[in-house]
């Protein structure tokens, strides 16, 4: 079940999911606490199961209902069981977009192509680093006089 996390962004284990979307620095953690209190548009969702948050994802959409992902993250204790996918899942009908777009490192590229996302390569954004361009197209709803 996906819960709003906007009010609970300091506790603990919403900083420790967060940190596992985001260099894990203090002061990049910092900075994204600070982004979601202040950006109006960025919302922050979770997982949760049995009282657990299991994870994170942290989002905003545009003008054209494109859904922005700038944060997803499962716990360690439940990678590899379908959580991630599940995630999205429950996005993608909660939110309804027209695609999710996402940027992410060669880490996680496999995660966005298991979950049916076209992944192309930005090249070598930062020095050392090759950076990936995800984009989800999310089936048109179907319109009442179609059914």
């Amino acid at each position: 079940m996906l819960i709003e996390l906007l009010g609970r962004i300091e506790e603990e284990p919403v900083l420790e999911l967060l940190s596992c979307a985001v260099f894990p620095d203090p002061e990049a953690i910092a900075r994204t606490v600070q982004l979601y209190k202040t950006d109006e548009a960025m919302e922050l969702l979770g997982l949760e199961k049995d009282g657990a948050l299991l994870g994170i994802a942290g989002f905003q959409t545009d003008p054209n209902n494109r859904l922005r992902l700038q944060h997803i993250a499962v716990h360690p204790e439940y990678r590899g069981q379908g959580y991630g996918r599940g995630l999205l899942l429950e996005l993608i009908a909660l939110k309804q977009p027209a695609a999710i777009v996402a940027e992410t490192d060669e880490e996680a590229v496999d995660f966005y192509r298991n979950v049916g996302f076209v992944v192309t390569s930005l090249g070598e954004k930062y020095p050392g680093v090759e950076r990936f361009h995800c984009i989800y197209e999310a089936e048109p709803a179907q319109e009442a006089d179609d059914l």
